[in-house]
């Protein structure tokens, strides 16, 4: 015994020799203030000066042999020296006999133990529906998650279930290659590098902590993570918002330890092994912006739970272990300002087939899981919110009640709320009398907790909180628990939640419905009226929408008055009105009036707004309602189901409504086949086999079909159609209001136009515009076209830019257009790849065709000299009504401009040859035709030509002698001060009458000021000029302000954007604002002119004499300061709109 006791005592002298003297004291003041189970505490003052072998001698006396080397090594450990406690472990372990060690278990019993009870303890989970103490199966019900490494966006990620879930849908199509599994979570990545830490992202319901206590059970279970994690610890954020006494790491780790005595300082050894699972970082009500000094490092060492979440967070305290950190994508942002994360993933939801594997295990009868799921899939909405766990947990238990009391399946209502309604009307149904009685001041109280809860964005309750709503009393709570409702928590003892955030949503709503009583609670929630909760709404950023939602959904006159009956409550229908009020206030936002307004935003508003008005699913509100919507405009929006349902449903009772655009959008599109049994699914598909597949725009067209709606025009662009929806547009064109289509951009088709086709060639179809640019169209398609020209009186405005018709697509289009019948004023054929043996056919069309007054021909580079020639063959003939010719970027050479030149005709007015790389040879050649007395051009577009200051002689003289030019765009040539000088000399002459001249990117200076000054100040036709992205620098801008001020400028628009000058000259800017009586838009947006400019703009703006109506300004120009000088412009001008670029 004495051999042994000299080793211990040998043992313990070389761990304390070990230390720094620094971290001797360390061990020593860590000693004197740790309390370990059965021993004594050596006292402070012994501790004070002992050396080394003092201590070692004080471990012995207090704790003796091998208890001492226990204690020394857990100090050891809290003091953060692992290395040097995992060294005096292994060396005692060959030294000290077993018997001699301590009698607790085993490291490696323990953690068997651990997991036995971690088994246990998530083996069974509570099912939402059962009373208290019925408990399954965790395995029985769990289904798996479609779960992918990538989360969405910021502007994707809505904090109300419904939106969320149902987008899910889309988002699993886009992204099923990405899917991962819990298993592969901690896998190395594409670079090999192993995640430490991996973010568990997910909407509200959509099964995050079912997740975490499904990897604890698999983990105890020896099925996850076996040979990667020794131990898993589940840390609820709901408890720890609630944990108000200072704690460790360690006591975080064992709180529900269920034996004394764990070897924990064994265990902190190997913190690599663990893997911390925090669980709804989102309900945190702490920050994490903690100061580092304020974080922890020891294991040990008590602090408080933020800072103990904190320092886990930031890896200050066991930073080697594994963190798994779940939360709704609504606090990512909070989480990201502490944390760099290795991993994200998203759980996306159930996969239609998870949704079925759910349904079976949900129902006992395979009978009954057979036919409720072939009714869910029948109603494409309620089968699209099974996307959502928790929202397939109300289905399937609705369903299942319906189906156990024989009632009518298709009774079950299409909208969120009616479902909600029917869920909690089967909750009310079996109810005593006693308890009906009760029922009216008992709902009120909930309602009233629920609301406040919302305004505060608090969804746990303490007991105080219950009793204030008057909530405590005998069978009032009760009820709520019992049928799960509202109930209370199993760790957290006097600590209560509803079973759902959209539970909690529903009830607040339900509190603006009810009728206030004298009975009524009296509580500031109560006081609240709805005008309050929807001025809320709009800066609410997203927590009130499924409130509203409700709120509109409650409000449905059939349901109140079965609400009313069901629960022997009193609804308002009063506050109707001030929700119809809302909606059409809303509605009448013109986005052009708004400084710095952002469409965007506006526009999903406007969505939302459409979503509130189809949850009411009142015909006569949503006339009434939406009556002032005359144009409706929709980008980049991916509709899912349910979408499309409260889009089409608002579309149909629009009445006013005249305009619809939909650019860059997708329409989900549910099988419609699904629901039907395999034999008469099989026989489906036999009949429709040579059918396109069903339109994902069929419930919209369905709505514009309405023989109330007025549609006149319908943009439908980017939206990814294909040729399945050419039956449905074919059927739309037939309304005789609509004149207006655009499909650019969609895959159609010459099968999807074939359908088209057969609409427009009907006698009702009244259409008068159609774009089909870019729809992958061929020569097939054009003869289907030439069909409709040659018979349609309406058609004049065709589209076919960016489609390969080749030759023999020109040519059939052709046919069509010389018909007698054909009434096509416009032709736009950019991008189309022509070449010149296609300009025969469109020569002989020019020279016959009595209504083509407009021509396309832009983006064709290979024209060709011999396709000028044909094109002005037919010019030249004296039929040609042609007024509008566009040639550009057709590269022109001097041959084609005198080709051009001799086919000026009388009818052409306007010529654009922007990008043609005419040159100043080619210029000279069309100038001989613009001076001819029979040439009327009056708008010439000579942008990107490649001319010099050697052709603005010849463009003077035709400004000097033209009678009609009025617009002459000059931009992108090199002309330089001496070409302006020259051109200035025409734009004096008192016969000019040019309004408009373009003369951007021209390499002008300051010295061409002086001229363009003096023709401001004198003519009195010009009206525009835009000179941007010229040096003209401020002795430039001076010069000008000096033309402006005089009485006798008419010029109305100007454009400086990036002439280099300062806010020197920006005082005579302000100058020209207070003088000049018609200047009414000026475009600035200088990045040079810095804030001190636009304060001076400013003082300008707000003189009474000021005209300006519109002003552009660079955000670089515009700090929080100016921004609100702006703002107070707009405050005194309202009509006045002022555009903010990003980026000049």
């Amino acid at each position: 015994m004495g051999n042994q006791s000299s080793r211990i005592s040998d043992l313990l002298v070389q761990a304390l020799d070990d230390l720094s003297q620094e971290d001797v004291k360390r061990f020593k003041d860590k000693l004197s203030h740790s309390a370990f189970e059965g021993k004594r505490t050596i006292p402070r003052g012994r501790l004070e000066n002992a050396d080394r072998i003092d201590t070692k001698n004080l471990l012995m006396e207090f704790y003796g042999g091998a208890a001492a080397v226990e204690v020394t090594i857990n100090v050891l450990t809290q003091i953060n020296h692992r290395d040097s406690a995992a060294k005096l472990r292994g060396e005692s372990e060959k030294e000290i006999p077993l018997s001699q060690k301590s009698s607790e278990l085993s490291a490696k019993a323990y953690r068997k133990k651990y997991k036995e009870d971690i088994k246990k303890k998530y083996k069974l989970i509570k099912d939402m529906n059962s009373r208290f103490g019925d408990k399954m199966l965790l395995n029985r019900r769990y289904t798996n998650l479609t779960i992918v490494d990538r989360p969405r966006q910021a502007k994707e990620r809505e904090h109300e279930i419904m939106a969320t879930g149902w987008r899910h849908a889309e988002v699993m199509t886009e992204r099923a290659s990405s899917a991962v599994t819990l298993a592969t979570l901690y896998k190395p990545d594409e670079d090999g590098q192993t995640p430490q830490v991996v973010v568990l992202l997910g909407a509200a319901g959509i099964g995050k902590t079912m997740t975490a206590r499904k990897i604890m059970y698999d983990w105890a279970a020896g099925e996850l993570y076996k040979e990667k994690f020794d131990y898993v610890f589940y840390i609820n954020c709901r408890e720890v918002n609630f944990l108000n006494k200072q704690g460790s790491v360690a006591d975080l780790m064992f709180k529900n330890w269920l034996h004394t005595n764990p070897p924990i300082n064994h265990i902190l050894m190997n913190p690599e092994k663990f893997l911390f699972i925090i669980d709804g970082l989102d309900e945190l009500r702490f920050s994490f912006d903690q100061p580092e000094d304020d974080l922890c490092f020891d294991p040990w060492e008590k602090k408080s739970m933020e800072i103990i979440l904190s320092s886990l967070f930031r890896k200050t305290v066991l930073p080697e272990s594994y963190l798994m950190i779940t939360t709704r994508p609504a606090a990512l942002e909070k989480l990201e300002q502490c944390l760099e994360c290795s991993r994200y993933a998203e759980i996306l939801g159930f996969s239609e087939a998870e949704r079925e594997e759910y349904f079976h295990k949900f129902f006992e009868m395979e009978t009954q899981a057979r036919q409720a799921l072939q009714f869910v899939k029948a109603n494409e909405i309620l089968f699209t919110m099974c996307f959502v766990p928790f929202m397939c947990w109300i289905i399937c238990t609705v369903v299942k009640q319906q189906l156990e009391k024989g009632e009518n399946l298709t009774q079950t209502s299409k909208t969120v709320t009616g479902v909600y309604v029917l869920y909690l009307s089967s909750l009310v149904k079996p109810l005593s009398n006693d308890l009906k009685q009760n029922l009216h001041g008992n709902l009120r109280g909930l309602c009233s907790l629920a609301a406040d809860g919302i305004w505060n964005q608090k969804i746990l309750f303490e007991e105080e909180e219950i009793k204030k709503f008057g909530l405590d009393q005998e069978n009032s709570l009760p009820l709520f628990l019992n049928e799960n409702i509202f109930q209370k928590e199993t760790d957290c003892e006097c600590l209560y939640s509803f079973i759902h955030l959209s539970f909690q949503e529903f009830f607040a709503a339900l509190l603006y419905v009810l009728e206030e009583d004298e009975a009524a609670i009296d509580s500031g929630t109560l006081g609240r009226n709805v005008k309050a909760l929807l001025e809320n709404y709009g800066n609410s950023k997203n927590y009130l929408m499924l409130t509203v939602r409700f709120l509109f959904g409650l409000l449905n006159e059939e349901r109140m008055k079965d609400m009313q009956e069901k629960f022997r409550c009193k609804f308002s229908p009063a506050i109707k009105a001030d929700l119809l009020e809302w909606v059409q206030a809303n509605q009448e936002t013109d986005l052009k009036t708004l400084p710095f307004a952002h469409e965007g935003i506006h526009q999903r508003h406007q969505l939302e707004l459409f979503h509130c008005v189809y949850e009411m699913y009142e015909e006569d509100f949503a006339i009434t309602a939406l009556d002032h919507f005359t144009e409706l405009k929709l980008n980049q929006n991916k509709f899912t189901q349910m979408d499309q349902m409260a889009l089409s449903f608002c579309v149909k009772h629009c009445r006013s409504l005249e305009s619809l655009c939909i650019y860059d959008c997708t329409f989900s599109l549910e099988d419609h086949e699904v629901g039907l049994p395999r034999l008469q699914k099989w026989l489906h598909q036999k009949h429709h086999e040579d059918k396109p597949k069903h339109s994902p725009i069929y419930l919209l067209c369905q709505a514009l079909k309405d023989p109330y709606c007025k549609l006149k025009k319908l943009e439908l662009c980017d939206c990814r159609l294909t040729a399945a929806c050419g039956e449905d547009l074919a059927s739309l064109v037939t309304k005789q209001t609509l004149v207006e289509l655009n499909l650019a951009g969609n895959s159609l088709g010459d099968s999807g136009v074939k359908l088209l086709c057969e609409g427009l060639k009907r006698a009702n179809c009244k259409l008068q515009k159609l774009d089909l640019k870019a729809c992958k169209l061929s020569a097939a398609g054009c003869g289907e076209l030439s069909s409709v020209l040659s018979t349609s009186q309406w058609l004049s405005h065709l589209n076919l830019s960016g489609n390969q018709l080749g030759a023999l697509g020109i040519q059939l289009l052709c046919e069509g257009l010389k018909q007698p019948n054909c009434k096509l004023q416009r032709l736009v054929l950019r991008f189309c790849n022509l070449s010149g043996e296609c300009f025969g056919d469109l020569s002989t069309v020019l020279s016959t065709s009595q209504h083509l007054t407009e021509l396309d021909l832009s983006y064709n580079f290979s024209l060709g000299d011999v396709g000028v020639q044909l094109l002005c063959e037919g010019l030249k003939h004296a039929n040609c009504h042609l007024q509008r010719l566009e040639l550009e970027w057709c590269s022109l050479s001097a041959a084609a401009c005198g080709f051009l030149s001799s086919g000026l005709s009388q009818a052409l007015t306007e010529l654009n040859l922007w990008g043609t790389k005419l040159r100043d040879a080619g210029m000279q050649l069309l100038c001989e035709g613009l001076a001819q007395p029979s040439c009327k051009v009056q708008q010439l577009l000579l942008g990107s030509c490649r001319l010099t200051a050697a052709c603005c002689g010849d463009l003077a003289s035709i400004l000097r002698t033209s009678q009609f030019l009025t617009e002459l765009e000059l931009s992108d040539n090199k002309l330089g001060d001496s070409g302006v000088q020259l051109l200035c000399e025409g734009l004096k002459h008192p016969h000019c009458k040019l309004q408009k001249l373009g003369l951007g990117y021209c390499d002008l200076t300051a010295a061409s000021c002086g001229d363009l000054s003096s023709i401001l100040s004198t003519s009195q036709a010009l009206m525009e000029l835009v000179i941007k992205w010229n040096n003209l620098g401020d002795s430039g801008v001076q010069l000008l302000c000096d033309g402006l001020k005089y009485p006798t400028c008419r010029l109305q628009t100007l454009q400086l954007i990036g002439c280099r000058f300062t806010a020197a000259c920006c005082g005579n800017l302000a100058s020209v604002l207070s003088t000049n009586q018609t200047l009414t838009e000026l475009i600035l947006g200088e990045k040079t002119m810095d804030n001190s400019g636009v304060k001076q703009v400013c003082e300008g703006l707000t003189h009474p004499n000021c005209k300006l109506q519109k002003l552009g300004l660079s955000s670089v120009n515009v700090n929080e300061e100016t921004q609100r000088e702006l703002e107070a412009v707009k405050k005194r001008k309202p009509d006045m709109v002022i555009y903010v670029w990003k980026n000049w």
